[in-house]
């Protein structure tokens, strides 16, 4: 949660409950062989005032104080774990569980970039079975947008670390083809398809501070309801598309998604010089805390990926490798502030926007469909004025935001409609009618003199004269060779020279046509 919203503060009351309910339950374990019973209060659940066994909560649990600077950075694990009882829901067995305790750097200061705000969300996320939002006096509609946001990022690790493991398997497995591929496939196949279905995350649990709306604050039971009604009013489906997508992309992340109204502890906590003592904090908020530590510790469950629960050792190497990614940066987008997403998404519409005017303009005398060519130099005015109007239309929409980040779009549109022309030169150029005219004009004065010469050695030279009759034959297959090489050529180009006549055509008959009115005229 955010910075300054007394998340370290509920962790010390925490780690005091857990060392009441641990020590009752090894009690209860050291006794069982001579038939004692511990009884519910003895067990720390219900009535056993822990909270009054000592007059502070001391300071040797995770680091608190008052004030408005930030007291926690990074992520802190409580060392110890805390092995509490736990009845497995799958066997009906008891059995013990490993409770570890992680607090977080709180979000939002002034000191913590976006990206490291996201990272340590999400890895918080990756790393807890049982996640506490700790939000003030309300649940917001951004508290509800961060966590779909950061949540993301948390499951964006978790597939990709499947990917990677998926690989790797699928690498090992190349070189162990056995006969049963078939029945392999089909398990894998279904196995795929349970981890599609199944959410990356367990609970996700909204723990308000503050509260202060309750009808009866003495009936608890009817502040559970009470805290039942508010959650699902808050998550209820929405018709706005923005609205809606937040709240289907937490239930699509987490198993079970609940809320906590916690109530003030009182205004001598929030004092600067308090120090940790029980007696002023207000007895409601005792009752409260008791109620929800009861709540957390006495229906546990155990860290899973994919449902499959982890050991301690398994959980070390998702902690060191999803740590590492997030140390990467690897596979992840770059968190940005509201301002940077808006003011980006902005610019990148300005500029699409800017470039598609300019090609669509471009295209009705220059595109691809265009047969008729075009002066480069007119080519050239036409594209400069574009420019000015594209920039026009870029600068009209594209106003809003960081003022570097806006020059840098606009630069790159400038590139990309440089880029462009570019294109549409080389397509105007390639309609040019005397693209390649060196290709005609070489060959035709080679045939043509040939034709002089051989023309001029027959009429001079004597019909007995043998050198002439070569030359002559010479001659002639020169420029039977240029011919039929210039009706290859012409051949190639079949479909531009047809253009080329169409033009003259249609240009002759205008001029035909005004003649004709000309002389009609001069008649009446």
């Amino acid at each position: 949660g955010a910075f300054r919203t007394g998340k370290s503060f509920l962790l010390s009351w925490f780690l005091r409950y857990l060392k009441h309910y641990e020590a009752a339950h090894q009690k209860s374990r050291d006794e069982e062989g001579s038939g004692i019973t511990v009884t519910e209060e003895e067990g720390g659940t219900s009535s056993e005032k822990w909270f009054e066994e000592a007059d502070t909560l001391g300071r040797n649990g995770f680091h608190w104080r008052g004030g408005a600077e930030r007291n926690t950075t990074g992520i802190w694990m409580w060392s110890k774990p805390y092995i509490l009882p736990r009845v497995n829901d799958t066997t009906g067995e008891k059995e013990d569980i490993a409770v570890l305790l992680v607090d977080t750097q709180g979000m939002f200061d002034h000191e913590t970039t976006m990206a490291l705000t996201a990272a340590i969300f999400g890895l918080s996320t990756l790393l807890s079975s049982y996640q506490i939002y700790n939000v003030d006096k309300r649940i917001q509609e951004d508290n509800l947008q961060q966590l779909a946001l950061f949540s993301e990022y948390g499951r964006m690790a978790i597939q990709t670390e499947g990917k990677e493991k998926k690989e790797k398997t699928d690498n090992d497995e190349k070189t162990n083809v056995s006969d049963d591929s078939e029945e392999g496939d089909e398990k894998e196949e279904t196995s795929t398809k349970e981890k599609e279905q199944s959410k990356p995350f367990q609970k996700i649990e909204f723990l308000v501070r503050d509260w202060q709306n309750f009808e009866d604050e003495d009936d608890l039971e009817a502040c559970e309801r009470e805290m039942e009604e508010y959650l699902e009013n808050v998550l209820a489906e929405r018709e706005a598309a923005d609205l809606k997508d937040t709240r289907e992309q937490i239930t699509a992340c987490f198993d079970n998604v609940c809320c906590y109204l916690m109530t003030h502890p009182g205004k001598e906590v929030t004092k600067k010089k308090y120090n940790g003592e029980i007696e002023p904090i207000d007895s409601a908020f005792k009752v409260f805390m008791d109620r929800y530590c009861s709540r957390v510790f006495e229906h546990l469950i155990p860290k899973s990926i994919h449902g499959r629960e982890l050991t301690a050792m398994e959980l070390g190497a998702y902690i060191r490798n999803y740590a590492k990614m997030f140390e990467t940066g690897a596979h992840f987008p770059e968190a940005a502030t509201m301002l940077e997403a808006t003011s980006n998404a902005n610019n990148t519409n300005a500029l699409n926007l800017t470039v598609k005017k300019y090609k669509e303009e471009m295209d009705s005398i220059a595109g691809a469909a265009q047969t008729n060519y075009m002066n480069p130099v007119l080519l050239e005015e036409f594209h400069r004025t574009l420019i000015s109007q594209s920039m026009r239309t870029f600068d009209d929409i594209a106003c809003f935001g960081n003022k570097r980040a806006i020059e840098e779009a606009r630069s790159e549109v400038t590139r990309s409609i440089e880029e462009n022309f570019e294109v549409y030169t080389k397509l105007n150029e390639s309609r040019n009618p005397l693209a390649g005219i060196e290709t005609y004009i070489i060959p035709l004065t080679i045939g043509f003199l040939s034709i002089i010469i051989r023309w001029t050695a027959d009429w001079t030279c004597t019909s007995w004269s043998q050198t002439c009759k070569a030359g002559s034959e010479f001659f002639s297959h020169v420029y039977q060779v240029v011919f039929f090489f210039l009706a290859i050529i012409a051949s190639t180009k079949a479909k531009q020279l047809s253009d080329a006549a169409g033009r003259l055509k249609v240009a002759w008959e205008a001029m035909q046509g005004g003649n004709q009115v000309s002389v009609e005229k001069k008649t009446n």
